[in-house]
């Protein structure tokens, strides 16, 4: 009788796309808080007082400090690591539950700081020195919101491999991914105008802290459908546990594994080259393409919005056809393009808006190939630490390319505010060139190794 429960529950249609969607919208409200920030950098660090009363008064190393510290707590306290481990030892139910409750509680600490003036009070803090005490509390509770989400999307990750291998794998990922982007355009392209009609700054990050809240409920009544699931499984329960219990000795088969740590590195150049880049993306199209600040935002938001259809139909193309190696080369080729171009003294805005369409393709190649790939390589019972590290080395990225960008922009500022980011599209431009350098290793690794990585997703 378990056995056929079993397959109405994890072989139903049904339940699996109802899973996903509730997981996702978890997701999709963390990502819309993690880029809430992104285009309100002109409110940021124009002067207090300045924009209708609505400056922060920030400079550009301060806000690429706070930009970076997201990943601070996971890079250097090895928490995402750790994560993993308790993700593979003590379940998705638990673990999903502490980070959810990690990113509401640190989203409430980042809408407190915005909200309050703290005067000339400085902080010391890492990587960053002397910064304004306002910096340092809004980079302390987006340090606390970082560990909860990126814990949140190995969980999530799982979740989804758990209900979908066999089936519609990429696809599920790459739905996800969608819908994870929506969050990230909305944040884009509308918390720019809702700080400005509605007080500041903490306007949208409250906002964001309310969402926040819903996707942690979200995640509770997920919980009750995993809990069903293995419900339904419990004449299996022990084999499974025998399976994914963690155990230290299995690192070895991690660390040692050649085509994990293509993608691991694969993750963290590509990556590097677009969520940095979003960060200082609608000052760019403020100071190079002349773009008015109020509509600056929604250029960098055609990115997002183009993945939302790009990710689930390349995935759907790697569950029938295959092909995932070859789709990341591409996605790095086109990522390498995207920044040479910025990088050059051209301020075409039409030029910016095709680049950014382009950048959304690869944007859409790349995940969707990327993350069904790493259930081919690593067993189920490594899963979680597998994708705990494999984030943990992207939070790396995360964390200090930010802050270099924002030495490096704030180092090419003149004397009238103008940024010239002729030097920081070319770092851009250089993590890409390394991505396809990678990408190639891993298709010549998986010939080698025969992960699959080429082969359809659907049996």
């Amino acid at each position: 009788m378990s056995e056929i429960i079993q397959k109405s529950l994890r072989d139903s249609a049904a339940m699996r796309w109802i899973a996903l969607v509730i997981v996702s919208v978890t997701m999709m409200f963390g990502y819309f808080f993690t880029d809430v920030m992104s285009p309100l950098e002109p409110l940021l660090t124009a002067a207090k007082g300045a924009e209708d009363g609505l400056g922060l008064g920030w400079n550009s190393s301060e806000y690429g400090w706070f930009s970076g510290a997201y990943g601070l707590m996971n890079v250097y306290l090895l928490l995402l690591f750790f994560g993993g481990i308790i993700l593979d030892k003590f379940g998705i139910r638990f673990t999903g539950l502490m980070s959810t409750a990690l990113m509401f509680g640190g989203a409430v600490i980042k809408w407190w700081s915005v909200a309050n003036d703290f005067g000339d009070a400085t902080i010391w803090v890492p990587f960053g020195g002397d910064v304004q005490a306002q910096v340092a509390y809004a980079g302390l509770g987006f340090a606390i919101y970082g560990v909860g989400c990126e814990i949140a999307g190995i969980t999530v990750s799982k979740v989804i491999v758990k209900w979908f291998t066999g089936h519609e794998l990429a696809l599920a990922m790459g739905l996800q991914v969608a819908l994870a982007r929506i969050g990230t355009a909305v944040a884009l392209g509308a918390s720019l105008p809702i700080a400005r009609a509605f007080g500041g700054v903490s306007a949208s990050v409250g906002l964001g802290a309310a969402c926040l809240c819903i996707g942690m409920i979200s995640f509770i009544v997920y919980n009750v459908m995993d809990k069903k699931l293995d419900n339904s499984e419990a004449e299996n329960k022990s084999a499974e546990e025998a399976e994914d219990g963690f155990k230290f000795s299995d690192l070895g088969l991690l660390f040692g594994n050649k085509g994990f740590w293509c993608i691991t590195l694969l993750c963290l150049c590509f990556y590097a080259g677009v969520f940095p880049f979003l960060k200082f993306a609608t000052k760019l199209m403020v100071f190079k393409y002349g773009v008015e600040q109020d509509l600056a935002g929604l250029i960098p938001a055609m990115l997002p919005f183009g993945t939302i259809f790009l990710t689930p139909f390349f995935g759907s193309i790697y569950d029938k056809f295959g092909k995932g190696a070859t789709l990341m080369i591409i996605g790095s080729v086109l990522l390498t393009l995207v920044h040479v171009t910025f990088a050059l003294p051209m301020s075409n805005v039409a030029l910016a808006i095709a680049v950014m369409v382009v950048l959304g393709v690869a944007f859409g190649l790349v995940p969707s190939a990327m993350w069904p790939s790493v259930p081919k390589i690593i067993p189920m019972k490594l899963l979680g630490t597998a994708y705990a590290v494999i984030f943990y080395i992207q939070n790396i990225g995360l964390s200090m390319v930010p802050m270099w960008i924002g030495s490096v922009n704030e180092k090419n500022t003149d004397a009238n505010g103008v940024i010239n980011y002729t030097e920081s599209m070319t770092i851009f431009a250089g993590f890409g060139a390394v991505a396809i350098i990678i990408a190639v290793l891993l298709l010549l690794e998986d010939k080698k190794k025969g992960y699959g990585l080429e082969q359809p997703n659907i049996k």
